[in-house]
């Protein structure tokens, strides 16, 4: 198994000032927005961009120092992209034996890898044909395949589904979770999927403007998310302000919740909650609701079975999931006025990290 991936990397254009450490054979999910620095990220690590200071070392090789800069091809680093860029020219087995067969590797060891991760992604009665006569999931079934055969100590995976239809990718996810499980390298993947994290990764990190913004397990990043980004991506509703008076504060309205008891008073904090937790009014509900909010609605649209009523708040946007009856009976449309009740026992406070 290799060594931990240590990296330290400064770049004015694009911008990216970051240090992580990974340890050998975890598989870590990029998360963020686009133009967080994702792309810029793998690119350096894969030796396509230079930093302007810092330094990449896998376990005691250093890739990138003060007077070191080990060009791609000696790295021992694999990226696959959206785009699986087969060799046209070159048949499926010969795509696959690529690496191997550059590194003058006997030719039984070439033909045994080349065997090896053809069966491992269900690709070798592929074998003989050419990328054009490939589907897009079987051409990125191959490129893993090609990524694989070269052994790399650091695998980065650049939203490899992202350009595939929905059941090819459940396939491909379920076929790359079985081969990560053998520890053989350090993996890091940019999605922006949650499924992709959740099934794939041991732990994630969140970018924004070139920046770690949070890192740690996925699921806690998920249920205490630190942005707006990672709040779409578990599906929740997140709202920021002051800790005060057993409430979140801000500014406009205050938000009831059940509170971490880390916050201190006075304290930056976010109330998260999920869009079932959110109900509909026309107008102000009878009795004594801890948080009611007045709205404009932006959008209804379809989610699963039920509808998504996006909701203009404070110049931020809170999702309520209702069912159509309670659209149709309300009548909801874009520019109506509403109001929100927020169940106070499903709203999460934590500390603002």
């Amino acid at each position: 198994m290799t060594g931990d991936l240590v990296a330290e990397l400064a770049s004015e254009v694009p911008f990216l000032d970051l240090s992580i450490q990974i340890p050998a054979g975890q598989t870590v999910a990029i998360l963020g927005p686009n133009g967080a620095g994702k792309s810029t990220l793998m690119n350096m690590l894969a030796g396509l961009l230079r930093p302007d200071s810092g330094s990449v070392t896998v376990g005691a090789r250093e890739l990138v120092g003060a007077k070191t800069f080990v060009p791609p091809h000696k790295r021992g680093v694999a990226l696959l992209s959206q785009q699986g860029m087969l060799f046209p020219h070159l048949t499926v087995a010969q795509n696959v034996a690529f690496a191997p067969a550059a590194a003058r590797m006997p030719r039984a060891e070439v033909r045994s890898r080349t065997k090896r991760w053809l069966d491992a992604v269900d690709a070798t009665d592929l074998a003989d044909r050419r990328p054009a006569q490939l589907s897009g999931g079987q051409s990125q079934r191959v490129a893993l395949a090609r990524a694989l055969a070269a052994d790399p100590d650091l695998l980065l995976l650049d939203e490899p589904f992202s350009a595939l239809d929905v059941d090819v990718v459940h396939r491909i996810r379920s076929m790359l979770r079985g081969i990560l499980q053998d520890r053989a390298r350090t993996t890091l993947l940019v999605t922006h999927d949650v499924a992709d994290a959740v099934t794939l990764a041991d732990s994630a990190i969140i970018l924004g403007d070139g920046k770690i913004v949070a890192q740690g397990p996925v699921r806690e990043l998920l249920a205490s998310p630190v942005n707006q980004f990672a709040a779409r991506l578990a599906g929740l509703n997140l709202i920021g302000g002051r800790w005060s008076g057993g409430v979140v504060e801000t500014g406009r309205f205050a938000l009831a919740g059940m509170v971490d008891e880390t916050v201190a008073a006075g304290t930056s904090a976010m109330a998260a909650f999920s869009p079932r937790a959110v109900a509909v009014y026309r107008k102000p509900p009878s009795g004594s609701p801890r948080n009611v909010v007045k709205a404009l609605v932006t959008q209804v649209v379809p989610q699963g079975d039920l509808a998504r009523v996006d909701c203009l708040v404070d110049g931020g946007v809170v999702t309520a999931a209702i069912t159509w009856a309670a659209v149709s009976e309300l009548g909801l449309v874009a520019d109506d006025e509403v109001f929100l009740v927020i169940k106070a026992t499903e709203v999460t406070v934590y500390a603002a990290r």
